[in-house]
Order: C-alpha cells, then structure tokens, then sequence
C-alpha cells in the first residue's frame, strides 16, 4: 500500500488559490483515475478537480469552504500494488541534501522567503488576507488601513491579488516608508489618497419581500461592475445597421455549413468576423490602462458575454480572433457557449480578453449601454435584428423597402477613447457588415 497526496492544480495564469464548495468524494469511497473528487470555486471560475491515481480516499485534509492554495495537497489516496519502499526515494526527492540542491536563481529565492515568512493576516475588523496580497501591500507601501479601505472580490469580501494590482494601477499614489520626521505639511501633501467611502442607501423591508441572498458568482460580477464605472468614464455611440445581406445569406447557407462543418452558423461569429477587422484598423479600441500608460494589445483575444442558466453572466474568450475562418469562430463560439453553460469552461478560457461583444439581442432588446469588462477600454452591445422600412437610394432614386436592421451600441473608456475613435470604430464595424458578400462561399 502508498499513500499519495492530490495536489490542488494549477487553474490559471493568475490563480493563486480555490475554495472547497462541494466534495464528492468521502472518506473510505474507491476512486477511479479521473473521477472528480471535489468541486471547486476561484476568482474566475467555478471547477472540478479530478483525481491523478485511482483508490481509496483516506483523508479528506480540507473542509467545504476552505481556500487551498495552488500546489497545496488537499487529500490523501491509498493506492494497491506499490510498495513502501517506492515511496521513500519519492519523499527523499522532495527534501534533497544542501548540498545537492540545484542553484536558484536570486529572485526566486527571494520570493520563496516572502511566501514562507508571511502569514496569513487579519485586519482589526477580523477581515482575512493571503500572504500575497499581504506581500504586495508591504512591498507597494500600503499600509493597513488603506488596505482595509480596498474593496474585495474574493469569498466574504476577500482581497484577492487581482484586487490589489487594479487599486494600485489605477491611480493610487505609493508611499515610501518614513525614515526621519518631516513637516507636517509635506507629510500631508505626501499622503496617499484614499477614496472616500460612498455611503449606501438605507433599504427598508417589508413583511411580504422576499430576501435573496448573492451567490458568489454575482457577488463577483455586482463588484466588478461597480469597480468599472469607477474606473473608466464611460461613453456609448450607436449605429445602426443593414443585416438583410447578411440574413439572406446565412439564411440560404446554413443547412449546407452545417453538413459540411457540423456545426451551426449563427450571426455572433458574423459579427464577430467584422469586429476583428475593425480591430486591425482601429487597435486604439484594444487596449488596457497601467496609470499613466496605455497598452497597446497586440492579440485581438475577444469576449462573448453568455448568460447562464443561473441568471448569472460569464465571459469567455475566443484568443486571436482574427486569424481565424468563418468556420473557426462558428466552432469556437458554439463550443465555448455550450460549455459555460454546463459550466465547463477552463479558467484560462475566461482569461486574457481584450475586447467584448454582448449580444443584448437574445432578449429581444434592441440596444443597450454596456459596461465596460475591465481591464479593457470597450465593449459592443448588438441589438436584435428586426424588419423595418428603411429608405434605399437607388439609381432611379430613393425608394422605401423592408430591410433586416440591428443597433451597434459602443461603451468606451474616455479616458483613453475618444468620441471620434470611438464613433468611427462602431461606424467601421457596420460598414463591413452591410458589406457582406451575399455571394461568399461556405
């Protein structure tokens, strides 16, 4: 018999730590290679963590609604048909000899002992903080009661290491320890500025209201929706649009895309398709805030925001979207609405966007004003597509015909956007839609 740990995997580029909300497994089940053994919840994603060997679960060494940290074992298998004496090089392994440990380079070593001699923190109030963030306050000169007045998106309120980084890249003025006494005037004007609380409105309830609680996931999405319209001033062009060539075609086409590709066309990778070449012509509308900084992204990574079966949202990213076919967006579209609805998506697949489209269609809406998915600069809403007589110059004048019409709603950051960028960008996207070639092959 062994004993092996299941660590808690890697689930994305910046998850640092999970939260238990559910196990599957108990004490004393048999477990078969890849059978999930817990469910999990980070700042991104709700998952399931499979097992990596197959036995029985012995212990359980966390329990619901615990956090774990990233590479931290959170339960013990016993397995059949290894021996113990297999274990002990394995055990040896993990703690060499001094003097055979390979060399690290000086700012790994640095981190390690940051990680190691932090502990965890409690505010005066009793609020948690990670050895992380904790790090990353001392390191930036963020004292305690300043970190106490950032706003967290992690469970219970939590300041996760995504909360920190956004409070101290959009504005927040760092502080150098104070070595010698300094007049108070200088001290004051030195100060980091906290923003001011904004207090929130008394609500009363009644016998007959109904109380419902936030689940996390809209827990999350109520923070990052205020925290953006704190950020970016935000500003919305509308367009409207002629689809009819674009309806007539997918109309004729669809039955034989999908024979060819197995897949069913819709108009989101259409729109999709046009947004991405708008993109290359305006990459002003790609593009992130640092400060004083504006970046530039290279990749065009865009974001479709899905509504789940929860009532909640979730954004997935289809990453460089311009480089793909017709055929490629309709799969990676219809493949990544599929899985956030079954929620399957990987962190990672909900990661690294640098442009949204939300499609307010798909209630019968016909525009909206989104707002914006930091940290990104802009967002297109696109209405439903509806007939309504349009007027048409043709070469024996104008006449009046029924046409397939949609509303291009653009939301964008002022700051870095401008009306003209802005508007243009909008206006561009429905012009290469209204110039769709009706005779484009599938």
């Amino acid at each position: 018999m062994a004993q092996i740990e299941i660590i808690m995997p890697k689930m994305g580029e910046s998850v640092m730590e999970a939260t238990i909300t559910s196990w599957v497994k108990k004490e004393g089940d048999k477990i078969e290679l890849d059978e999930t053994i817990v469910e999990i919840a980070t700042d991104k994603v709700d998952s399931e963590v499979p097992s990596t060997t197959e036995g029985i679960l012995i212990k359980r060494l966390f329990n619901e609604g615990d956090v774990v940290k990233i590479g931290e074992p959170f339960a013990i298998i016993e397995t059949e048909g290894a021996s113990a004496a297999a274990k002990a090089p394995v055990a040896a392994a993990a703690q060499p000899k001094a003097e055979e440990q390979p060399a690290v380079p000086a700012e790994v070593v640095q981190f390690t002992q940051v990680a190691e001699h932090t502990e965890a923190v409690q505010s005066k109030d009793g609020r948690f903080y990670s050895p992380l963030v904790k790090s990353i306050a001392q390191k930036e000169g963020i004292a305690q009661q300043e970190l106490d007045s950032i706003a967290g998106t992690g469970k219970d309120g939590r300041v996760t290491k995504e909360d920190i980084l956004q409070y101290i890249q959009s504005g927040r003025k760092q502080t150098a320890p104070i070595s010698a006494p300094q007049p108070v005037q200088a001290a004051a004007s030195n100060a980091p500025k906290v923003e001011k609380e904004i207090p929130k409105p008394s609500v009363s309830v009644s016998g007959g209201d109904e109380i419902v609680e936030m689940d996390r996931m809209r827990r999350l999405i109520a923070d990052h929706m205020v925290m953006s319209k704190r950020t970016s001033p935000h500003v919305t062009s509308f367009v409207e649009a002629d689809m009819t060539n674009i309806v007539n075609w997918r109309n004729r086409v669809k039955g034989e895309f999908e024979r060819k590709y197995g897949e069913k066309i819709t108009f989101t990778p259409i729109i999709m398709e046009a947004v991405a070449q708008a993109i290359r012509e305006f990459p002003g509308v790609n593009a992130s805030v640092d400060g004083d900084r504006i970046i530039i992204r290279k990749n065009i990574n865009l974001g479709m925001a899905t509504a789940l079966p929860s009532g909640n949202l979730i954004v997935p990213v289809i990453k460089n979207a311009d480089m793909m076919n017709l055929a490629g967006l309709t799969k990676n579209v219809n493949d990544l609405a599929n899985r956030a609805r079954n929620n399957k998506l990987q962190p990672d697949e909900i990661s690294g966007g640098t442009y949204t489209i939300t499609n307010v269609g798909s209630f019968g809406n016909v525009m909206g004003t989104p707002i914006i998915n930091q940290p990104q600069v802009a967002i297109l809403a696109v209405g439903a597509i509806r007939k309504k007589p349009a007027v048409l110059e043709t070469e024996y004048g104008d006449v009046i015909a029924i046409r397939h019409m949609m509303f291009l709603s653009h939301s964008y950051d002022h700051r870095v956007v401008d009306g003209a960028m802005g508007g243009s960008f909008v206006r561009r996207v429905a012009d290469i839609l209204e110039n769709f070639d009706v005779n484009r092959m599938v």
